[in-house]
């Protein structure tokens, strides 16, 4: 009678923890250790908008600075977090892996500045599971490197009021060409303080709206000091002064990379 308790609680406790029938991971983000695949869905055209700021609903609908929006094939993973780690974690976890994959952050935010986590989990994500704390959320929109520039990848995370974290990860692989899409002034300064570095391989020469959109990020905090490397820096250099970035804060660095980057000065 013992041994066929154990065996029973043994299989309650297999059929809790297993994935969902016939799903899986994303073939270019590793699984958190120990997370499990609690809802999945795969569709082989579909249209999605992805914000690129924080969301509101006003006079009934759905507001936000910005947004993507691509149709193509889909695949979205919903993985409930181990009780050890927290929701942020993961969340930096997939981030990070996504950046050592060159992949590009379009839009990030964190806690109550994202908005309403009842409006992500219901509005944008279409899945209850993800309402939580508007204090605990954190989400980024990405687009994958060459050969799959015309990827899309979204990653929300969350904590529920009963501790629970749950991490999103939605991929949508266009059917067409994706459009230049620029991040915002704040995520790319976020992403500089957090990692130290902007890769931004793409960028030879400099151009309008892309000096614009750096000078913007480095100014809105007039105390960082940042080091710029590639074939052109000096005329990324010369370009960010000319649009009132203090000349004493840009420092040319002789390091060989492609295209530009930019390294905080310590």
């Amino acid at each position: 009678m013992r041994l066929c308790l154990v065996l029973a609680a043994s299989l309650i406790s297999t059929a809790v923890w297993a994935d969902v029938a016939d799903s899986r991971d994303l073939e270019v983000l590793p699984r958190f250790p120990g997370s499990q695949i609690v809802t999945y869905k795969q569709l082989s055209d579909q249209e999605r908008v992805y914000p690129q700021g924080a969301i509101r609903r006003i006079s009934g609908k759905l507001r936000f600075e910005r947004e993507v929006m691509a149709q193509g094939s889909f695949t979205a993973v919903t993985y409930e977090l181990p009780r050890t780690h927290s929701a942020s974690e993961a969340f930096n976890s997939a981030r990070e892996a996504l950046h050592e994959q060159n992949a590009e952050l379009l839009y990030w935010c964190v806690g109550r500045e994202c908005g309403s986590s009842n409006l992500w989990a219901n509005s944008v994500f279409n899945n209850a599971t993800l309402y939580g704390s508007d204090a605990q959320q954190s989400y980024a929109l990405l687009r994958l490197a060459e050969p799959r520039q015309d990827s899309l990848l979204a990653l929300y995370s969350i904590t529920r009021g009963n501790g629970r974290a749950y991490l999103q990860v939605e991929q949508l692989d266009a059917a067409s060409t994706l459009p230049q899409i620029l991040p915002t002034p704040a995520t790319l300064q976020r992403a500089l303080k957090t990692s130290g570095e902007l890769r931004l391989p793409k960028l030879s020469e400099p151009t309008d709206e892309w000096v614009a959109l750096l000078a913007r990020s480095l100014n809105l905090d007039s105390t960082l000091r940042v080091a710029l490397s590639g074939e052109a820096a000096a005329a990324w250099r010369d370009a960010l002064i000319g649009q009132q970035v203090r000349a004493a804060r840009l420092e040319l660095d002789t390091q060989a990379v492609t295209g530009l980057q930019v390294n905080v000065l310590r």
